[in-house]
C-alpha cells in the first residue's frame, strides 16, 4: 500500500525534470553552445521522456536544443565574470598583471598582457545583459 505515494513522487520528480530538461539542470553552464558534439547521457536521460509520454520527452530535447545545454563542451575553456573581478582595481580599472596572473593560474596561458590597455568600457545595458551589476 506504501508503494502508490512513492510511485507518485518518482513520477512527478522524473516529469518535473523532464519537463525543466535534463541538460540545462545538470549543466547550467553549458547554456549559449550553437553546435557540437551530443552528450550522450543527456540524450539518454531526454529520451527517458518519450518511454513516459511524447510531450515530455519533446520538451526536454527542445529546451536543452534551444539553450544549447545538450552539447558538449568543445574544449575551449573561458573564465567566469567572478574570477576576472579579482583583476580590479579599487576605481574599476583592469590590473594587467592580476590579470595575467589569473590567466596563467586557471587557463594555463601565458600571454602578454603587460602592455594591455582596456579599448572600451562597458555601459550599464551592456552588464546587465551579462548578468552584471552596473559600476560606479
Amino acid at each position: 500500500m506504501r508503494l502508490k505515494p512513492l510511485a507518485a513522487i518518482l513520477l512527478t520528480t522524473v516529469m518535473t525534470t523532464q519537463l525543466a530538461a535534463c541538460g540545462t539542470i545538470f549543466y547550467p553552464e553549458r547554456r549559449g553552445q550553437i553546435s557540437g558534439e551530443l552528450d550522450s547521457g543527456l540524450v539518454v536521460l531526454n529520451s527517458l521522456g518519450f518511454l513516459l509520454y511524447i510531450v515530455p520527452g519533446v520538451i526536454a530535447f527542445a529546451v536543452d536544443f534551444a539553450t544549447g545545454a545538450i552539447y558538449l563542451p568543445d574544449g575551449e575553456y573561458s573564465l567566469k565574470p567572478e574570477r576576472l573581478n579579482d583583476a580590479l582595481d579599487q576605481e574599476g580599472q583592469v590590473d594587467p598583471l592580476k590579470l595575467k596572473a589569473i590567466i596563467k593560474q586557471d587557463l594555463d596561458l601565458d600571454l602578454p598582457l603587460e602592455h594591455a590597455r582596456q579599448i572600451s568600457h562597458p555601459n550599464s545595458q551592456q552588464l546587465a545583459s551579462l548578468g552584471l551589476p552596473p559600476r560606479a
